[in-house]
């Protein structure tokens, strides 16, 4: 993308000269869109499930073929060999979240994955018993801090510090956390945040939160369902202590397709470390050998518990192959001026009715996402009208519609269109 400047007389010359100067446009075509009318719907849900990229039928495809020709043998003979599948994603992985490849393993699921991640690192000794989090954070993660915490013998009453904010738009001031980090150091065993919030689509400071952390010797983790593949991260330099994620939303890999894990560096010789081991996780050449004693990898490898699962990861790696070539610093590049396009787009539509229909309440630290407040008596029926109209979003409770304009597959004239669209409806609902 250029950094170039031009006058416009209107959105759609603005969209026109942002598509014609945009040195990802090529990607677009890689991805299959839902049909609206016969033509591409208007896409704009890859925080909640990315697109399906072309290629993807044809690597599930060529597994399919090897298990039908090799069956077992598969293993070894596969033109990809499913005993060692997940290394075919680590290091295209590792880019992505900013780390060693040693400190990536793909496995499981993202809620699984915090689970089997907070076995090691949620370690409850005398008063330093507390979890905090985010609140609201994604309902997946208060279920799973609060399990761990039961697990322990803790009562989340009392040792679940939910640091909520007060504003009408979500957003939770980055010094509300640091201060009550500060407050609860001598009682806190993890700091357990969301990298990028689901609903506001607030950006943390992760290098920033994990340095207070740390500084009180409290261990720091990561849920990065939403910022995997969307926002610059550079996890070992950060040095966080572990983070897991999903792959289905910006990373495009399919509905519940497999999950990532992250453990810094620091902790992979770090042998003592408790887990829940599976045979995955112990010495790749020792393996087969079926030894009953565990022999720990010292990579992230260790905490794998189960062989890969190859179809999913074949539809992973499908996506990862386009984030490889894409890269993700020009990908993030135009992912913001996708969102600040989309910004203006919404801003002019409450110019055009002159009252504020909508109240955007993601701050400008953010991703590819914009939540919206949909001001109208009727709301859900606004959304409604969206996707009647080939305009796909997804809704929140009570009133939020979150807008993603993904870099990898949507254009600026997306944004124009579903703009001009709302507009249409619009005009029906408030005159």
């Amino acid at each position: 993308m250029k950094n170039e400047t031009a006058t416009f007389n209107t959105l759609k010359e603005k969209a026109e000269y942002l598509d014609k100067e945009d040195t990802l446009s090529h990607f677009r075509s890689q991805f299959i869109f839902p049909q609206h009318n016969g033509k591409n719907a208007l896409y704009f849900t890859g925080n909640s499930l990315g697109l399906q990229p072309v290629t993807t039928k044809q690597y599930i495809e060529q597994e399919l073929e090897d298990w039908a020709k090799y069956g077992v043998e598969g293993h070894f003979y596969a033109r990809r060999p499913w005993f060692a599948y997940h290394e075919f994603l680590t290091e295209k992985m590792a880019n992505i979240v900013g780390a060693l490849p040693e400190e990536v393993v793909m496995m499981n699921q993202l809620t699984s994955n915090l689970h089997f991640l907070m076995v090691s690192f949620y370690k409850p000794i005398g008063k330093k018993r507390k979890i905090l989090i985010e609140y609201p954070a994604f309902p997946s993660d208060i279920y799973a801090v609060q399990s761990q915490i039961k697990f322990h013998g803790g009562n989340p009453i009392s040792d679940l510090i939910m640091v909520k904010s007060e504003r009408e738009d979500f957003v939770i001031e980055e010094e509300k956390l640091i201060e009550q980090i500060e407050k609860n150091k001598d009682e806190l065993a993890l700091v357990l945040l969301g990298g990028v919030n689901y609903l506001s689509g607030q950006v943390f400071d992760i290098a920033k939160i994990t340095q207070t952390a740390h500084h009180f010797n409290i261990m720091c983790g990561w849920d990065l369902a939403h910022a995997a593949g969307n926002i610059e991260l550079h996890l070992h330099e950060w040095e966080v202590d572990f983070a897991a994620w999903c792959t289905y939303k910006y990373l495009n890999s399919g509905p519940g397709s497999v999950g990532g894990a992250f453990i810094h560096q620091k902790h992979l010789k770090n042998i003592d470390l408790p887990l829940f081991a599976g045979w995955w996780g112990t010495d790749k050449k020792e393996r087969f050998k079926m030894k009953p004693e565990f022999e720990p990898m010292h990579t992230a490898e260790r905490w794998q518990v189960s062989n890969a699962p190859v179809l999913s990861m074949a539809a992973c790696l499908a996506s990862l192959e386009v984030f490889n070539k894409a890269g993700m610093p020009d990908l993030i590049e135009k992912s913001k001026k996708l969102t600040s396009f989309l910004e203006e787009t919404i801003l002019h539509l409450n110019h055009l009715y002159g009252k504020e229909i909508f109240r955007i309440i993601t701050p400008n630290q953010r991703g590819a996402q914009l939540s919206i407040v949909c001001l109208l008596p009727n709301p859900k029926n606004f959304y409604q009208q969206l996707i009647k109209n080939g305009i796909i979003t997804d809704w929140r409770e009570p009133n939020v519609i979150r807008f993603a304009p993904v870099p990898l597959y949507n254009s600026f004239e997306d944004i124009y269109l579903a703009g001009e669209k709302m507009n249409a409806i619009l005009s029906e609902l408030v005159f």
